[in-house]
């Protein structure tokens, strides 16, 4: 007799690029790689808890509750983390979120979610402006480095996004910031062709 499916449960949880503002396809990169899941047959419950504007303060507070409400015990529970980019934003002259903030918050959220949970990290996606790509990259490598640390894979998506055509030229023809679904298609295609994305699913 052959054994029922894993009901695998899933929790996107970020700010704008994981809730896919500017996709007109409604998909953005989370739901493209489940997508994805599915034709691996595998049976995947996708939450998408992206919220527009939210730093990592915001979502220190959030995460827990909300994504505790939707794993139970008895699945396969993993979340996805993917932030960065409204800390390192300028507002009244100062950075929204200072880097040592920024690192404790994150160790904090990943040190307890990985206390329950399976856990990745995924970084955020590269804007038209090349300073606040500067600045999230830096603060990218640094959560990559705490990532290691924790023994949680990281994936630093936006080098190459800020390299690519299709990124760009849908980042520059919307607000700046959010491209359309070609974009969150390359995003999805990097994520799909990362190795510990595909082991984290052969078991």
């Amino acid at each position: 007799m052959q054994a029922a499916p894993k009901d695998i449960r899933i929790c996107f949880v970020g700010e704008s690029f994981v809730n896919g503002t500017g996709d007109s396809e409604y998909l953005g990169w989370t739901g493209r790689v489940c997508q994805g899941l599915a034709r691996r047959d595998l049976v995947v419950t996708h939450y998408n808890l992206g919220i527009r504007g939210e730093t990592s303060a915001e979502l220190l507070l959030r995460w827990q509750r909300e994504c505790d409400r939707r794993l139970p015990a008895n699945c396969d529970n993993r979340i996805v983390f993917s932030f960065g980019t409204n800390d390192t934003t300028i507002r009244d002259g100062k950075r929204r979120v200072e880097i040592p903030a920024s690192l404790q918050h994150t160790r904090t959220i990943l040190t307890t979610a990985k206390s329950n949970y399976s856990v990745m990290m995924i970084s955020p996606g590269a804007t038209l402006d090349p300073e606040q790509n500067a600045r999230t990259q830096a603060l990218s490598h640094q959560f990559a480095q705490l990532c290691a640390e924790l023994d949680i894979p990281y994936l630093d998506v936006l080098s190459p996004l800020s390299q690519s055509p299709v990124w760009m030229a849908e980042v520059a023809a919307g607000d700046g910031a959010h491209p359309d679904s070609g974009g969150y298609a390359e995003y999805a295609r990097l994520i799909e062709t990362w190795d510990a994305w595909n082991t984290w699913f052969d078991s």
